[in-house]
């Protein structure tokens, strides 16, 4: 059994992971999805990462997974706690020093230019509920150097969404290749994973958490 610490994107929440939780559940697994303080406007990287440290009450996580903007927080858990092992889903993967505004330019961020990059294989009245519970992104963190001065020693794993309309297959698998050095693992589905493939994501971190335990790995 692993537990997994699980990270929303950009103006997100716990919510999120509603439909994965119970999957990992079923697998075995712990999961608690965190809500990061993204309305607070004096909430800067550290917080978010303190977020999902307090969430685990002096316990710690074993994976800890980030979808989209979630990738800069994750990376800062791992500098906070010990954890064996970073998963990047559809993420966003920060450098040193690096604002938010000036990441699209650094890593030659290509719009797909189709409609709807978010929900788009999402079951409509599930997307529609999405939507009404985004939040807005009011923290300082957005407007923050990325506080690491390197990537944390963590094992890390990159997977990104064959049919991601926001991070296009191919260019994701440029993203983790430039940024980490990573051959992406990938997986059907679009941005969205989380609500529009529940049960197949659950599956690839249950696959992650089988790796810890081999010790061919």
């Amino acid at each position: 059994m692993a537990t997994f610490a699980l990270i929303h994107g950009g103006g997100g929440s716990a919510w999120d992971w509603h439909l994965v939780v119970p999957e990992l559940n079923e697998h075995g697994h712990e999961s608690i999805a965190v809500d990061l303080p993204n309305e607070e406007r004096s909430a800067g990287w550290w917080a978010y990462a303190d977020a999902v440290v307090d969430a685990f009450q002096g316990r710690q996580p074993d994976i800890v997974v980030g979808h989209s903007l979630g990738g800069f927080t994750a990376p800062l858990v791992c500098a906070r706690i010990p954890v064996d092992l970073l998963v990047l889903v559809a993420a966003m993967i920060p450098t040193a020093g690096e604002r938010l505004d000036e990441w699209w330019t650094h890593v030659g961020y290509e719009d797909s230019g189709l409609d709807d990059v978010f929900y788009h294989d999402v079951p409509p009245e599930l997307a529609a509920e999405a939507q009404s519970r985004e939040r807005d992104e009011r923290s300082e963190a957005l407007r923050e150097p990325w506080p690491l001065d390197a990537w944390p020693q963590t094992p890390t794993r990159y997977l990104l969404c064959r049919d991601d309309r926001m991070f296009t297959a191919g260019w994701a698998r440029r993203h983790a290749r430039e940024r980490l050095g990573l051959e992406a693992d990938e997986m059907d589905g679009g941005h969205y994973i989380t609500l529009s493939r529940p049960r197949e994501l659950a599956r690839r971190l249950d696959a992650y958490a089988a790796g810890l335990r081999d010790p061919r790995r």
